[in-house]
């Protein structure tokens, strides 16, 4: 009998060991932060904010892995093909998680194939002019895109972006004629509206803000349902006359289909955490952008709704991703 339990004993302490071993083994995996964009733009820079205090929330060291290309959708295809792998996941945006299967042929649909951890962040656009335009307010704008022969047109960061989006609903509840001219990112379209070549942006408030408050560009509206807190004094498009106009940019967390249940709530915690932390928030409004945080469930419906409202944009629009 003694034996016996002292067979037991060991047999107990080894299951011990092994589990330790495990759970040890688990967490010097670091897991992996995919964002589909290049170093140094909006997502990296919100990915790279975030990346340390989920570390330490985690106990987990994080890799920021940048899969740069198609509008995203590079880092979301890997995301796609990691399935069952627990240690990866992806910061994408409206784009990558809502809007672009729309737009061109893709093996799966990210909205409702991939799991969604939590929202991060989300942000109005902000229409502006250079301050040398003639167009002083909203109102002056809308006028001169119903001209006729309008010279005036709207850039973006490119086709299918937020911005381009919110240009396109504007289009179309207001009537104009303007025309779209889409870049290869905020980058090369800020220099030409600086320099004059391009009339107007829905630009990102990361790109756009510095030089508001430089007055070398004029801010005339917002496209979110309620003013940005950086720019109280300039309206809403739903505030002047267009009461259902609401265009948000966003950046979520997801996940790769077959993730385990207790991993997605595992890092929603962690991330509401992170998204609680003053010195993120400091950081993130500072940019622009509002901490967003909430629950696995809730961005699962939002990315849904927001697919099938902009799915209904871009085939108004007659919108095609270029080759």
């Amino acid at each position: 009998m003694m034996d016996k339990r002292k067979s037991m004993k060991w047999a107990l302490a080894g299951c011990l060991a092994l589990a330790t071993s495990w759970a040890t083994a688990q967490s010097d995996t670091p897991l992996r932060l995919l964002v589909g964009f290049a170093p140094g733009g909006g997502v990296d820079s919100v990915a790279r904010l975030m990346a340390p205090k989920l570390s330490a929330v985690l106990k987990q060291n994080i890799i920021v892995d940048n899969r740069a290309g198609a509008g995203g959708n590079i880092a979301t295809e890997a995301l796609y093909k990691a399935a069952g792998d627990d240690n990866t996941f992806m910061l994408g945006t409206i784009g990558s998680l809502a809007v672009n299967q729309h737009l061109i042929s893709m093996s799966f649909n990210p909205s409702t194939e991939l799991e969604m951890i939590g929202m991060a962040v989300t942000f109005s656009n902000i229409l502006v002019v250079p301050a040398a335009s003639p167009i002083n307010n909203f109102a002056e704008y809308l006028r001169a895109a119903k001209e006729p022969n309008t010279q005036l047109a709207f850039g973006s960061s490119g086709i299918g972006s937020a911005g381009h989006l919110a240009g396109e609903m504007l289009k179309s509840a207001a009537k104009l004629n303007y025309q779209h001219v889409p870049y290869r990112g905020g980058a090369p379209a800020m220099a030409d509206l600086l320099s004059g070549v391009l009339p107007s942006i829905f630009s990102t408030p990361s790109d756009a803000l510095t030089y508001v408050q430089a007055k070398k560009l004029r801010a005339l509206a917002t496209t979110g349902s309620t003013r940005h807190e950086a720019l109280p004094d300039i309206p809403t498009v739903a505030e002047s006359g267009f009461p259902d106009f609401e265009a948000l940019n966003w950046y979520a967390f997801a996940a790769p289909p077959k993730t385990k249940p207790e991993q997605i709530r595992r890092l929603n915690a962690a991330i509401n955490e992170v998204l609680k932390d003053p010195a993120i928030v400091a950081q993130l409004t500072k940019m622009g952008m509002k901490a967003s945080p909430g629950t696995s469930e809730q961005l699962v419906q939002y990315a849904r709704r927001e697919s099938d409202k902009w799915s209904q944009v871009i085939k108004q629009a007659n919108i095609r991703a270029s080759k």
